[in-house]
């Protein structure tokens, strides 16, 4: 079985949201609450609850709320000092703390609150059946989402991502390695940028 761990990035300051909501809003989206939790507790959960372990938090803006809305979870914190440079540098922090015997890794968006454990866990099954892959992605309507799965082989070619680009690049960069995981549900493609979204789940 691979071992395999997930990394959540939950850094980002997601001024759109912030923008919208006003001075009476949250100081990050990811507080937000959806169904009484927090966006990025619903997303740390189902990794909690997924066989990915350990489940290591990026934290950056609102590093002090991010983490009291993830109180009492069996979680991994590493802050991204670096954070307003953008989600690469992120990805490469998360990445720093991958245990060495870990095979690869899930990059898991803090405010994709939809994406289940069953999601994360066929992704992984999806890897161990493609050993050679260097990412696994989710598929829906033809398009990849998220989580992203990224072997160790590609760990390397995080180093070379700069601003705000994620594994969409890593992605491109694998080409043909990329095993792809037809999933029916929005969960994959599903996030928060505005208050509004937050009524768009169902």
């Amino acid at each position: 079985m691979s071992k395999i761990a997930a990394i959540i990035l939950a850094a980002g300051q997601a001024s759109r949201f912030r923008a919208a909501a006003g001075e009476a809003g949250p100081a990050t989206k990811l507080v937000a609450l959806l169904d009484g939790r927090p966006l990025v507790r619903h997303v740390a959960q189902a990794a909690l609850a997924s066989r990915a372990r350990p489940v290591i938090v990026v934290t950056g803006h609102a590093e002090a709320v991010v983490g009291e809305a993830l109180q009492g979870l069996p979680l991994a914190f590493t802050h991204n000092a670096d954070y307003a440079t953008g989600i690469a540098s992120s990805i490469q922090r998360g990445l720093a703390e991958v245990p060495s015997d870990c095979d690869g890794a899930l990059v898991m968006l803090g405010d994709m609150p939809l994406v289940s454990a069953d999601i994360i866990d066929e992704l992984i099954s999806a890897f161990e059946r493609n050993p050679e892959a260097k990412a696994v992605a989710p598929v829906r309507d033809g398009m990849r989402g998220n989580p992203v799965l990224l072997a160790r082989a590609l760990f390397p070619a995080v180093a070379a991502l700069q601003g705000d680009v994620g594994a969409r690049a890593l992605l491109a960069a694998a080409k043909g390695d990329v095993v792809e995981v037809p999933v029916d549900s929005r969960a994959v493609s599903f996030d928060v940028d505005t208050p509004e979204a937050l009524s768009e789940k169902d």
